[in-house]
């Protein structure tokens, strides 16, 4: 007798939790300041450094005041000197700044070369993050947004981010401090002009503290919209053999402009807002020019300011005016590098519900797998019952094929027994351990699935049957396809091992594609295999084959099939019958056939179509 399958405290005993749980990526609601530091957060390279490159930054921007400076001091002690100009001291002025400014570019040139290079560290670190975050989710929450944008949250919007980081973050660094900088040397002029052209710029931080809010939600809105676009072009250029076949260019053209337009429109107004500031700013900056010279000017006449001072000081407040102005853009980069922010942290924040247990994983042994369903239920968020109290235990070394109509339940029997989801009801058990206690390395080492369509990488033949064992050498895989009895189709090849197989293997034939999954599941050397079977669209000669690699695959260790063709279900030692998400007959083909049910009704039905 089994032992019996293990309590968890977090199933819930009766209606499946499954039904109730919505799979969706999370999305974040931090505010601007909080979604910053929790991204540096998630990448601490892009601290790396930072004491060094926040010193050479201080240099770099202190080296703006040597030219107004310098300027002051030659009118002032070189130009009207006592007694006549001092060339002298024109001369030794101007050389010390040249060399001040050489200085000053040398350390700018290595504080962007530290920022970018901490940039791209950091970025790596969070595009790894997200990506393995996306793989470690289950397919039913994968399946809850397009792959497009999937794949635009781990790889556009982190390109927002960087963005901001190499170019933004590098003008906020020397804004902030040339306006730190600017601000104490306007003081130690004349601190009555540094105060007026504060108060003339007041209005300004707060109209932007003001459109921040406005900006982060029109820059969310591109962000998904974006992500809306990629997903929709992704599966138009994918799918594009099956819109010419039925002749609906015009309405996919049609849907892919819709998003494109709605992206377009999102972008308009996000750029509009950020604009907005850019001729209030430069209006601002003039009315500030204004303000210092009449009051600089005062001043000189009061004899509290020379006229070398009153220079400088309007070159200094131009180091003060263009961060300001740059403010328009900086800000600008930083909402969209927070919105793509957001959207990274929606996808690391969504908690995966398929988990690795861990260390604490059970690993499992060798050998041919038992296989026991312990009262299963499972039904998929907020849609009926798909599988309803499946109890039923398959021996090891066992050939199973499972039947039924369309919607009966078979595939998700397969997804449950590989883990591709868990049950919300009862367990699911390998020699008699509940999976959800299976280290996923051993779990994945010991259950492989075939699916009805193998996915191919576009590499050559041998590189994509090497993805099961990447030790394995030429020799191997060839010995491994010889002895599934595919020799034959391998000398066929032009290339061989080296065929490049395309795209998704578009290079190849369906029934081939089939074939080099079916070898790389032998090459993986399973203890159990699952097959979603796919012979109903190849020729009869790779069918022959098909069934050929697979009797050679599934012989001595255990094997679940889902089974499309009669061939299968007659071969197997075993036909577990589904219908409306309960196994309703199970027996061998010879027995089942001759009895009255969904089995023989199948039967009839297969033979039927193959006269």
């Amino acid at each position: 007798m089994s032992a019996p399958a293990p309590t968890r405290p977090d199933r819930a005993e009766g209606v499946p939790t499954n039904a109730d749980a919505a799979p969706a990526l999370h999305r974040s609601t931090d505010s601007a300041w909080a979604t910053l530091r929790r991204g540096l957060a998630l990448s601490p390279e892009f601290a790396h450094g930072l004491l060094l490159t926040l010193f050479l930054a201080l240099v770099a921007t202190a080296g703006r005041i040597v030219v107004p400076v310098a300027v002051q001091q030659v009118i002032d002690n070189g130009l009207v000197a006592e007694g006549g100009p001092d060339i002298g001291f024109v001369a030794r002025a101007v050389t010390v700044c040249a060399v001040l400014v050489l200085l000053t570019g040398i350390c700018s040139y290595f504080m962007n070369a530290r920022l970018y290079r901490a940039t791209e560290f950091g970025l790596a670190t969070l595009r790894r993050k997200a990506f393995r975050h996306v793989h470690d989710l289950s397919v039913l929450t994968q399946n809850s947004e397009r792959k497009g944008a999937l794949v635009s949250r781990v790889t556009g919007d982190v390109d927002q981010i960087s963005a901001f980081m190499q170019r933004g973050g590098v003008l906020l660094i020397v804004s902030v401090g040339q306006l730190i900088v600017a601000t104490v040397l306007m003081s130690v002029y004349a601190w009555q002009l540094a105060l007026l052209t504060w108060v003339c710029f007041l209005p300004l931080l707060f109209g932007v503290r003001w459109l921040q809010k406005l900006l982060s939600k029109a820059y969310l809105a591109v962000r998904e919209r974006t992500g809306d676009m990629l997903g929709v072009i992704g599966e138009t250029v994918m799918g594009a053999a099956v819109i010419r076949a039925h002749g609906t260019e015009t309405r996919t053209a049609r849907r892919v402009d819709e998003t494109v337009l709605a992206t377009r429109t999102a972008q308009v107004r996000a750029q509009r807002l950020s604009m907005a500031v850019s001729p209030f700013a430069e209006f601002i900056a003039a009315l500030a020019y204004a303000s210092i010279v009449v009051a600089g000017v005062l001043l000189g006449i009061a004899g509290e300011l020379t006229a070398g001072e009153l220079v400088a000081f309007l070159f200094v407040i131009t180091l003060f005016i263009t961060p300001m102005i740059m403010a328009t853009e900086i800000f600008n980069e930083a909402q969209n590098a927070i919105a793509g922010w957001r959207r990274v942290l929606g996808v690391l924040d969504t908690v995966p519900d398929i988990a690795d247990p861990g260390p604490r994983g059970r690993e499992l042994p060798r050998g041919p797998v038992s296989v026991r369903f312990d009262q299963v239920s499972y039904a998929y968020p907020s849609g009926p019952l798909v599988l309803d109290d499946v109890d039923l235990e398959i021996r090891p070394g066992r050939r199973v094929a499972v039947v039924g109509e369309t919607g009966s339940g078979k595939t998700t029997f397969v997804k449950l027994l590989t883990r591709l989801m868990d049950p919300a009801k009862g367990a699911v058990l390998l020699d008699d351990v509940d999976l959800r206690e299976v280290a996923f390395s051993s779990l994945r080492a010991r259950v492989v699935m075939v699916p009805q369509e193998g996915f191919l990488f576009d590499s050559t033949l041998g590189e994509n049957i090497r993805f099961a064992r990447p030790e394995a050498t030429d020799t191997e895989l060839v010995e491994a396809i010889t002895e599934m009895g595919l020799g034959e189709w391998l000398t066929g090849l032009a290339h061989g091992l080296a065929t490049p197989v395309g795209q998704r293997g578009e290079s190849l034939s369906a029934g081939e594609r089939q074939l080099v999954a079916l070898v790389r599941a032998y090459v993986a050397d399973p203890d159990l295999l699952v097959l979603d079977e796919a012979t109903s669209a190849v020729d009869p000669a790779t069918e022959v084959r098909i069934q050929r690699a697979l009797e050679r695959l599934t012989s001595g260790r255990t094997s679940v099939a889902i089974a499309h063709r009669l061939s299968t279900a007659e071969a197997a030692d075993e036909v577990l019958v589904f219908d409306a998400g309960r196994v309703v007959q199970r027996g061998s083909h010879a027995e089942l056939v001759v009895r009255p049910g969904v089995y023989a009704d199948l039967h009839a039905s297969w033979v039927t179509s193959s006269a």
